[in-house]
């Protein structure tokens, strides 16, 4: 069963009694084994129906808007458009993305910082009317290319600039947005609400006490000026975690109640991403190279001495890298140590070891230090929570293509789907199921599924 990314029609494989997610990784594995040892995603689609549920458990009072940057694969556009989420989007290729798979043009906010022109004339000639604006330059240009256009105005946060000394911060102060409210109001331009950002790597709780109340702030200009203002997005920031989520409910909630209760009439949303998508995908990579470092050798990519113990530290290179699935790295996110795909006894010696890509590049470097025990060339590598940030458009480098991916889903989850009344005729229109079997190939026909 083949599954690429930027196929409209796929397959998901319908993981039956005993056959477990783990069970597909490893035949995949056995299969590459024998042929070109490529690196490959396998998804599981019931964790992004597991992950809604907790998010409408947990996050009641906000509509969750997918930000598609995070993943863009086509299975999961389909499965969150059938669960009923709307769509950020940065750019005009997920715009085109995201209409193709039937999402209403309400449902989708075009949030840009800097958009092309060509971009906001896209919008505006196909009913994409929600646009985030943060800047004067931003807001006459948006009002040349697509008057019709309502306007989500992004405020700064204190939390955008934490552990990002050389990022940008983005969004307009609190001092500067009532002349920018005042600007939209000259330019005939509808603002109907207000959108700010924390990030996951902020832990002050703090933080959304300052951000929804400068957005109560903001509304209250607004509607002093004329504005009718009736949107509020709390952004991203979900990291994926039942427990960030009930904690980051418990601070926005009291918060909400008070400076924009139900009787206000505003709907509130925010925009999960890698929340969505993380611990949904696993990432297999092989190891296609070895270099032992002997003991008395300074490495500086590994750590600041010596090898403790005198033992031999290891450099690993895998057929992926940073300038593939891992690009994260470079916007210093750390990759966790990953999973060795073979027997291991627990009396088994480990040794500082370093992971990298392909390319040769010094930037290429996935994992800095780890333990592992020695692997040879051809061993495998199993990532877990690989599914954000690790799909998105990628241009071929050092003989670097995107992985394939590998759909499945329990028939639990599935048939859980249906009973809440998601069906594949109608809402998963590009979905092929097709029964797993294991170690005896796939069937390319999509079998007849119970309504």
């Amino acid at each position: 069963m083949k599954g690429l990314v930027d196929e409209p029609n796929y397959s998901v494989a319908l993981l039956e009694g005993a056959t477990s997610f783990s069970d597909v990784v490893d035949n995949y594995i056995s299969e590459q084994t024998l042929v070109e040892k490529n690196a490959f995603f396998v998804a599981d689609l019931g964790v992004i129906k597991r992950q809604h549920v907790r998010w409408r458990t947990h996050m009641p009072l906000m509509r969750p808007f997918y930000a598609v940057q995070a993943n863009s694969s086509p299975a999961v556009i389909e499965i969150l458009a059938a669960l009923g989420t709307g769509f950020i989007c940065t750019n005009k290729c997920e715009l085109e993305l995201v209409r193709g798979y039937g999402v209403s043009s309400e449902d989708i906010v075009y949030s840009g910082v800097c958009k092309q022109i060509s971009q906001i004339k896209y919008a505006a000639k196909n009913g994409i009317d929600f646009l985030v604006c943060d800047n004067e330059t931003e807001l006459r240009k948006i009002a040349r290319c697509h008057p019709r256009a309502k306007l989500l105005l992004q405020v700064f946060t204190e939390a955008s600039g934490e552990g990002k000394e050389m990022g940008m911060a983005f969004g307009s102060k609190l001092k500067d947005c009532r002349h920018l409210l005042e600007s939209a109001m000259e330019l005939g331009m509808e603002v109907v609400g207000v959108r700010f950002h924390i990030p996951c790597s902020c832990d002050d709780p703090q933080a959304y006490n300052h951000a929804v109340s400068d957005a109560r702030c903001v509304f209250d200009m607004g509607e002093d000026i004329g504005f009718s203002m009736t949107i509020l997005d709390i952004g991203g920031g979900f990291s994926g975690s039942e427990t960030q989520l009930k904690q980051i409910n418990g601070a926005v909630r009291p918060l909400l109640e008070l400076y924009f209760p139900a009787s206000s009439g505003v709907s509130i949303m925010a925009e999960p991403g890698s929340y969505y998508v993380s611990s949904s995908f696993t990432l297999a990579v092989n190891i296609i190279e070895k270099q032992v470092v002997s003991p008395d050798r300074h490495v500086d990519q590994l750590h600041d001495g010596p090898s403790p113990n005198h033992e031999p530290e290891f450099l690993y290179y895998m057929n992926n890298g940073v300038y593939g699935s891992f690009a994260s790295k470079l916007a210093d996110n750390v990759i966790p140590a990953p999973a060795v795909h073979k027997s291991v006894r627990s009396e088994d010696p480990v040794f500082a070891s370093s992971l990298w890509g392909p390319s040769g590049d010094e930037l290429d470097l996935v994992v800095d230090c780890c333990l592992l025990p020695e692997l040879s060339v051809g061993d495998w590598l199993i990532f877990s929570n690989a599914g954000a940030y690790s799909l998105g458009s990628q241009a071929t480098f050092a003989d670097i293509s995107r992985p394939p991916v590998y759909y499945t889903i329990s028939s639990t989850d599935w048939f859980e789907m249906q009973d809440a009344g998601i069906t594949q005729d109608i809402n998963m229109k590009n979905f092929s199921l097709v029964p797993y079997f294991l170690h005896s190939g796939q069937s390319d026909k999509a079998p007849s599924v119970p309504a």
